[in-house]
């Protein structure tokens, strides 16, 4: 799954707005621009440079789940994940900044990951209605 069929993809779902900035497009659900469901990078930045997007063609999906979604996924974290490797591809991993908060990241989705990437796309889009939703009745 190339980065213009993940755009697509989210594109696709009901009532997404996005925006772009610091080199990163932002997806949120309505008009809630307060925290994006999932952003996409396809370069370093002085900020962020652990996955070395840089690379031709290289490009890193970031998205929201819920909790017990993140820790089924990956041992606890802890503050230091910089034993991880965050150029590899193909390789769901904790966010190597928004871990405490369930975001993971992949870089260059392929095979029986891009399915797993499109549910999770969708958990995490259902995470944000939700936290919409509840804003919006309170």
């Amino acid at each position: 799954m190339n980065q213009q069929q993940v755009e697509a993809f989210v594109e696709s779902l009901p009532n997404v707005q996005s925006s772009e900035a610091w080199g990163y497009r932002f997806y949120f659900y309505g008009d809630d621009h307060r925290m994006p469901f999932l952003t996409l990078a396809n370069s370093d930045s002085e900020y962020d440079n652990r996955s070395n997007l840089n690379r031709e063609g290289v490009f890193r999906v970031n998205l929201g789940v819920r909790p017990e979604t993140f820790r089924g996924m990956f041992p606890p974290v802890e503050s230091d994940s910089s034993e991880l490797d965050y150029t590899q591809l193909n390789v769901f991993l904790p966010h190597p900044d928004y871990a405490k908060q369930s975001f993971l990241c992949i870089l260059n989705p392929l095979g029986d990951n891009v399915g797993r990437l499109q549910e999770l796309i969708h958990e995490a889009y259902a995470v944000s209605r939700a936290r919409y939703e509840r804003r919006v009745t309170e």
